[in-house]
């Protein structure tokens, strides 16, 4: 069994989409064993606990980070992949060595571009438009020490019409990475990145 653990913050929209896609069987053998969030009231935590999935709560607090309790709590415990599914921390150096090769990100660009501190959510969208970009997408990367700047694994690319908004783009490519990342953690588990 491929065990996966989800790090959330929102909504967690890629969320039910990796627990879709195990419902489905597209990701075989595959079991979410915990959700993380760094926000107690998220809606991701809703959506865990109606598909039965263990939650734990990682918010920062002034003598402690959010990464220090993902490692406190992870400790002892199997984990295959580590899934970044709209989780709005920086992860600690420590943490991503930990779990060298082992933690995956979704961005909403076509990284590098739009990728960095700052650069997250309708943000992303904003600055794509303000930029007449013709093209965006979304990013299925490693995550390194740095952000936004590990190994791309998979990208799809979303074309920007002349009459979208930042939200409109948001939700086409919100789609996409809906499809994205289960299909990287497939690649994943079944060894065919390298």
């Amino acid at each position: 069994m491929f065990k996966i653990v989800i790090l959330v913050s929102g909504s967690g929209s890629n969320l039910q989409a990796i627990i879709d896609a195990i419902k489905n069987k597209y990701l075989l053998d595959t079991k979410i064993t915990y959700v993380l969030s760094s926000v107690g009231d998220a809606y991701a935590l809703t959506r865990a606990k109606l598909a039965e999935i263990p939650t734990h709560v990682v918010r920062k607090q002034p003598d402690i980070s959010s990464s220090q309790k993902i490692i406190d709590f992870l400790k002892d415990k199997e984990v295959d992949l580590i899934v970044c599914a709209g989780f709005l921390e920086i992860l600690s150096k420590e943490l991503v060595d930990l779990y060298k090769h082992k933690i995956i990100n979704i961005h909403p660009s076509l990284l590098p571009k739009y990728g960095g501190k700052g650069m997250y959510g309708i943000k992303v969208h904003e600055a794509v438009i303000a930029n007449k970009e013709r093209d965006s997408g979304c990013t299925v990367h490693y995550v390194d020490s740095g952000i936004d700047t590990g190994q791309i694994i998979l990208q799809q690319r979303v074309k920007v019409k002349i009459t979208d908004t930042p939200s409109i783009l948001q939700a086409r490519i919100l789609q996409q990475e809906h499809l994205l990342l289960p299909r990287a953690i497939r690649l994943i588990k079944d060894k065919k990145i390298q």
